[in-house]
């Protein structure tokens, strides 16, 4: 396989980029860096790409090594052929790698295993050759050996079938033709267990079957989830003709003469139909949320059909003809041995690409969710709401410093409205508090109303917002929480850290681990590995699109910087906390244990804001500082017009000598020359600041203040395969479905839709019973 030529069609690069980033990669260079720093060697692919392309690396990589392995294993047993060989090299998944060497991989003990060793696996073989006057009776009777436990001709044959039939679940032609046909054909099945499922959750499930083909990957994890629960028992069927089909497909690989078995005489037993009138009775009780097209109809289990297509089961092998001896055999490792091996294997295709879209959404999904605009110069109080133990209060100041705590108790059972009041309202005069975080966890709601009536009561201009909390236990009660707020027990130092999730979400998110920040569906099914890698890269461009002020960042937020891990980061902290602030960017080449290889991937994603050297507070890499003074020398530019922000007229003088001949001049190519100048122009932006503000409130609405037809403005908290939830201001978000987020067809939410949105939603039904309301996008107007 030539690993540079898929990854070049794949991603519609030039093979030479992409030499260049698997070499930028192999010499440990960080994505981010990548992306940023060095896009004349990959065309300016974005990090996205660049980390999708590092996955599709490993994929590549992971199949030749087992193509390699296989090889070997293959030479070492004497079995590599040319024509197997030819095959391994033309493989491009490692499905087809196992289907080659599955023939020869050692197997534990099995029926065909011990008729090898009874030494009938000549006998197999003779038969298998199907000689036009092939005896059977005769060819068995030459193989009966009491010492090896063969003391029959009814032996003697069954163990040459149960060769034969492994010999059919293990063909790779056999199996490719299957799994298409499985693909094409087979449905998943589900039986409810309502004893199972005491809350029934998966009544929806009660009496469900859908192609494997279409299923989406919500509804496998759904199913997977009741499986393990007990709640559902799962399974795949087919259509009876399809299953016949399957089978002569096997029988015309297997058996010379085209023998085929016909599907109107296997009918006139009746035992299909009278299968299909319990289907299609189960089917008329199908939970009305189904799709038609997911009805059992006249399906049934696979190896159901297959037990009813063997005709010849009651009647003796050695009164079997050849043919009807080879048929039984073929349809015996079809039922057995090869459709419970591919339902296998197809199973878990599915969840694999399931938990791959899971994966995808929730990556996503925080993405946006870590990039929310920071909201600045605001004094926050925050409040962890609670029944029983009271809401947890704490006040920061606009850097994130403690200022003050309290315990309030406006919840029932205590209900002490009118003293909490009194309480807080002393703490926003004495701090001058602009602005109330509320987590969004229990109690939230009464905690909401309180608030509400609390801004009410004093003089001063107030709102609030509704913060995420998911995660702030986990950071409360963690080392590095422990480490951060000693002094605090860890109720406080939860309700700081929302607090801080509204002054700078980045910031204060990064502490936790992503999977415990509630924007995904079944992350806690997923394979965790696997997702903390993908959440681990999510959390790292951000950090890195974002920059990091080297002498704030806490340390878990300079282990996220690209080079820079806890042990360096570290490092940093501990150099930072014994020298003072840093001055410069080059001072980082003092610290302890931080290389000339983490210096050049982390240098360019580190703030200096107070730094004599303008270009420390830019995304411009210090290795490009030369480049700079070039081009400013270039064109009679005085540095102190950086800081005043007088380089406006830089693009025009650069656009009308031409990029690439300034890009020379400068020792850079053209894409570095974009970058800097667009650092020059706003040194210290931050990317968050073009985004929509944050969302704060002053009043409440509550659902039972909402009716159908009102037009309300929302955010986007979470978006799913199946639609979105949108926070519209009464607590409990509404769902819009995909059908109702635009008029035109899409595939799939987040084509329209992203966390933080801000959109116009009307309300198309409410349903108090079950706090539910469903929204839509669609039409608002009218």
């Amino acid at each position: 396989m030539n690993i540079v030529a898929v990854l070049s069609q794949k991603f519609n690069l030039k093979e030479s980029y992409c030499n260049n980033i698997i070499g930028l990669l192999d010499e440990g260079c960080t994505i981010p860096f990548i992306a940023r720093y060095r896009k004349e060697m990959h065309g300016s692919c974005d990090d996205q790409v660049i980390r999708d392309f590092s996955d599709m690396l490993t994929q590549l990589r992971n199949i030749t090594k087992r193509k390699e392995e296989v090889v070997k294993l293959l030479t070492e047993q004497g079995n590599l052929t040319e024509e197997i060989s030819k095959q391994i090299d033309d493989a491009i998944t490692v499905t087809e790698v196992e289907d080659i060497y599955r023939p020869f991989r050692p197997k534990r003990k099995t029926r065909a295993s011990v008729a090898i060793a009874s030494g009938l696996q000549p006998l197999a073989d003779i038969i298998l050759k199907q000689a036009k006057d092939l005896d059977l009776i005769a060819e068995a009777m030459k193989f009966i050996n009491a010492e090896k436990g063969v003391e029959n001709i009814e032996q003697a044959l069954q163990g040459a079938s149960d060769i034969i039939s492994e010999i059919v679940a293990d063909d790779t032609q056999a199996r490719k033709d299957l799994r298409d046909l499985f693909w094409q054909k087979a449905k998943i099945s589900t039986e409810w267990k309502p004893e199972k499922d005491e809350k029934q959750v998966y009544e929806t499930y009660k009496d469900y079957a859908e192609f494997i083909r279409t299923i989406p990957s919500h509804r496998v994890l759904a199913v997977n989830r009741g499986e393990k629960e007990g709640a559902l028992k799962v399974g795949f069927i087919m259509m009876p003709e399809d299953a016949v089909n399957c089978m002569n497909s096997l029988l015309r690989l297997f058996v010379k003469d085209n023998v085929q078995l016909d599907m109107a005489v296997l009918q006139k037993s009746g035992v299909f139909d009278e299968k299909n009138k319990e289907s299609n009775a189960k089917s008329k009780e199908s939970n009305e949320n189904l799709q038609e097209s997911s009805k059992k109809e006249k399906s049934l289990p696979i190896t159901k059909v297959v037990s009813l297509c063997r005709v010849n089961e009651k009647k003796q092998k050695q009164k079997l003809t050849l043919n009807e001896f080879l048929i039984d055999a073929v349809q015996d490792g079809f039922g057995r041995l090869l459709a419970p091996s591919l339902e296998t294997e197809l199973r878990s295709a599915l969840t694999d690409t399931a938990n791959e879209q899971a994966i995808k959404m929730f990556e996503l999904n925080l993405k946006p969710l870590l990039l929310q605009p920071p909201l600045k110069g605001k004094v926050v109080m925050a409040v962890d709401p609670a029944y029983r133990t009271g809401c947890k209060i704490a006040v920061i100041d606009a850097n994130g410093n403690v200022l003050d705590k309290a315990v309030v108790y406006p919840t029932p059972p205590q209900s002490k409205v009118d003293e909490a009041i009194k309480d807080l309202s002393n703490l926003i005069y004495k701090h001058n508090v602009n602005a109330i975080a509320i987590g969004n966890g229990t109690a939230s709601k009464e905690a909401e109303i309180f608030v509400v009536k609390l801004i009410k009561s004093v003089s001063v201009p107030v709102q609030y917002a509704m913060v995420n909390e998911a995660g702030a236990s986990v950071y409360s009660a963690s080392k590095f929480g422990a480490a951060e707020f000693p002094q605090y027990d860890v109720t406080i130092r939860s309700a700081i850290s929302i607090a801080r999730r509204l002054q700078d979400p980045l910031a204060e998110l990064i502490k936790i681990d992503p999977k415990s920040i509630g924007v995904g569906q079944y992350q806690h099914d997923m394979p965790q590995k696997r997702l903390g890698d993908v959440l681990d890269g999510v959390v790292e461009g951000c950090v890195n699109s974002v920059g990091v002020d080297l002498n704030t960042a806490s340390v878990p937020l300079l282990a996220r910087v690209s080079g820079l891990n806890s042990a360096s980061a570290k490092s940093i902290a501990d150099f930072r906390a014994k020298k003072g602030a840093f001055k410069s960017r080059t001072e980082l080449t003092d610290v302890p244990k931080l290389g000339g290889k983490a210096f050049e991937q982390c240098a360019g994603f580190l703030r200096i804001p107070n730094s004599k050297n303008l270009l420390d507070n830019t995304a411009v890499h210090p290795e490009s500082y030369p480049a700079v003074e070039k081009l400013l020398k270039h064109f009679n530019i005085d540095a102190n017009s950086i800081k005043d922000g007088r380089l406006t007229v830089l693009p025009t003088a650069i656009q009308s000598e031409g990029e690439e001949k300034v890009a020379q001049i400068c020792g850079v190519g053209v894409p570095t020359l974009q970058d800097i100048v667009t650092e020059l122009q706003k040194p210290g932006r931050d990317i968050r600041d073009s985004l929509p503000p944050v969302e704060l409130r002053g009043d409440l609405l509550s659902i039972e203040d909402l009716k159908e037809g009102m037009v309300l403005n929302g955010v986007v908290r979470n978006v799913i395969d199946f639609g979105a939830f949108i926070d519209i201001g009464v607590h409990q978000d509404g769902l819009v479905h995909i059908s109702q987020i635009c008029d035109h067809f899409i595939k799939h939410p987040s084509e329209e839709l992203t966390v933080g949105d801000h959109v116009k939603v009307k309300i198309l039904s409410i349903d108090l019973a079950k706090n539910r309301i469903a929204l839509t996008m669609k039409n608002i107007d009218k």
